[in-house]
């Protein structure tokens, strides 16, 4: 704990908007939540639907079944429906589900589901498909999983792009994963188009909107800040990239966090400006929560630090549209208590 002295010490937390849910993963937690209400529990879910532990207990004390692989659901519940999580899963998943007779809800970001969309046509004009974007993430093995094996390539850094080696340097598209790095894709994508001059780009830019606008608001708040605290999952790529963002940009010393909890208050020393942040998987109460166990040691201020307002809001499945979502709902899906 900290010191008596330090617990009147003030200081400053920039909170950086936005922040926290993107309009994907609202949508992905919206269907798990009308699917209990229309069907009832369980409903089982492959793989988790987001990237924060917070969200997915949460959904099990509502009756949600998080499995890996679709042979993990008992005959007796072949019934109820299996939702697929927000990164996207691969051709494959869905046609295994339908030789099972499950009824699925496919809840990918519909953003993901566009890089699915680029990498396929990618192929249908005859080019070798580049995928930017960091192996084993659920979403990369989704969107490889849409073509088949051998068609596309994985790159990940610019050291990946100088090594590549493909079969028709002159017939090659990209699409990237939709929660990295602006700036580090950016000089992968140099890279690439500095060796392979007919790369071709996707028809629209392949990191999402959340992401990028995540990015920039810490770019800006950084500066300045003796700590930045990004809330967020170890297994989040969007989460772990804002980190990075933030040491880049100015940031003393930035740390990924998933709880209040999980700050190591002894090793603060003499803080005056902190910079807070959530990824696009987080919930906004555990922000509240960390904002709270500052103004419990310091004497807080809290500083907005607003870039953009975002408005994107993606329609869930047809089969829920018509399942209304209480007051009680809403709060829960959208990380506010």
């Amino acid at each position: 704990m900290a010191s008596s002295l330090a617990a009147k010490k003030e200081i400053t937390i920039r909170l950086c908007g936005p922040r926290g849910f993107c309009a994907g993963v609202d949508r992905a937690i919206q269907i798990v939540v009308l699917a209990l209400k229309e069907y009832g529990a369980p409903v089982y879910v492959r793989h988790e639907i987001v990237h924060n532990r917070y969200v997915v207990e949460g959904l099990e004390a509502k009756g949600a079944i998080f499995v890996e692989e679709l042979d993990e659901i008992p005959e007796e519940h072949r019934k109820q429906p299996v939702v697929f999580s927000a990164h996207g899963v691969p051709k494959s998943v869905p046609a295994d589900a339908e030789s099972r007779n499950l009824f699925y809800l496919d809840a990918t970001c519909p953003l993901v589901s566009k890089v699915h969309k680029q990498a396929m046509r990618h192929q249908r004009m005859g080019r070798h498909v580049v995928l930017i974007g960091h192996a084993g993430h659920p979403e990369v093995i989704g969107t490889m999983g849409q073509l088949p094996e051998g068609a596309v390539s994985l790159v990940e850094t610019i050291e990946d792009a100088d090594n590549y080696v493909p079969q028709d340097p002159d017939n090659l598209g990209f699409v990237t994963q939709t929660t990295l790095s602006v700036d580090d894709t950016a000089g992968v994508i140099k890279r690439l188009h500095e060796r392979f001059p007919n790369l071709t780009a996707p028809a629209a830019d392949s990191i999402c909107y959340a992401t990028t606008n995540r990015q920039e608001a810490v770019k800006q708040a950084a500066p300045g800040c003796d700590l930045f605290l990004i809330v967020g999952a170890p297994n989040s790529s969007n989460s772990k990239r804002l980190v990075e963002v933030a040491l880049r940009s100015g940031a003393r010393h930035a740390v990924l966090v998933q709880r209040a909890s999980e700050i190591d208050w002894d090793t603060l020393g003499d803080i005056a400006t902190v910079g807070l942040s959530a990824g696009a998987s987080a919930p906004e109460v555990i922000v509240n929560e960390i904002i709270e166990a500052f103004r419990a040691r310091y004497d807080t201020s809290v500083e907005l630090a607003d870039t953009v307002e975002e408005t994107e809001n993606f329609l869930v499945n047809r089969e829920l549209r018509h399942v209304p979502l209480t007051v009680e709902d809403m709060v829960w899906v959208n990380g506010r208590e």
